[in-house]
């Protein structure tokens, strides 16, 4: 099944600002905040070495641009998040996806490379691996992708032929021409797959839960008006 949405509903499932799990997301493990505060004491030191060689007439502008290079640890993820946003936003089209899981795998993946020693004294490089799910979706018109992300405990679960959720965007009006797609939600397991959270995720589930209570009603509308018509073909009897 696949419901284009309105521009609207786009912008509120993907803001224009970065959402606190998407801040959370960026802000990343310890290494990535002491690259952050890195560049930050970095770029202190350059304005007040630029200070100190032009004199007090960029005083003012030394200070401005000092606080905002100074915080860069703590505001830049809400930068990179944004951006990654503004690159989804840049689509004019975007519709509600409803498919099926129909495959599920595991692979490791290269994270990162370490050097080290062995006992010979010979250098040896060490990848480090991190374990990826393979989400496999696809519906009844043929089209399939697949998401990958890292592995994690809840998605256990997740089995071929369960029901699949997910916002797809395009530059087609009608969406015949799938651009790119978002992280995938599967409802009877209420478990999330993404490596990026690009949605508000309350505001997509309760869409989604509207969109199902819309469905079973106009199949019950169309159920009884069924009921009516074949009781009005009945011939009465006396």
């Amino acid at each position: 099944m696949l419901l284009p949405l309105t521009r609207e509903t786009f912008q509120e499932l993907i803001p224009a600002v970065a959402t606190g799990a998407q801040y959370k997301y960026i802000w990343g493990k310890p290494p990535d905040f002491l690259r952050r505060m890195l560049i930050s004491a970095v770029s202190v030191v350059f304005l007040l070495v630029v200070y100190n060689l032009a004199g007090s007439d960029v005083g003012p502008l030394v200070l401005i641009t000092g606080l905002i290079s100074g915080l860069y640890w703590l505001w830049g993820p809400i930068l990179w998040a944004s951006l990654r946003n503004a690159e989804c936003r840049k689509y004019q089209y975007c519709g509600f996806w409803q498919g099926r899981v129909l495959d599920v795998y595991i692979t490791d993946e290269v994270t990162s490379q370490e050097e080290t020693v062995n006992q010979k004294g010979q250098l040896v490089i060490v990848d480090n691996l991190e374990p990826r799910i393979n989400l496999e979706v696809g519906d009844k018109t043929g089209f399939t992708t697949t998401l990958r992300a890292p592995l994690r405990k809840d998605h256990q679960g997740i089995v071929p032929g369960q029901a699949a959720l997910m916002l797809i965007m395009s530059n087609q009006e009608d969406l015949g021409r799938i651009a790119k797609v978002s992280d995938i939600y599967i409802p009877s397991r209420d478990v999330w797959v993404s490596d990026y959270p690009y949605l508000r995720r309350d505001l997509f589930v309760e869409m989604s839960q509207q969109i199902k209570k819309g469905r079973q009603k106009k199949r019950e509308n169309s159920s009884n008006q069924s009921r009516d018509r074949k009781r009005n073909l009945s011939p009465d009897y006396d």
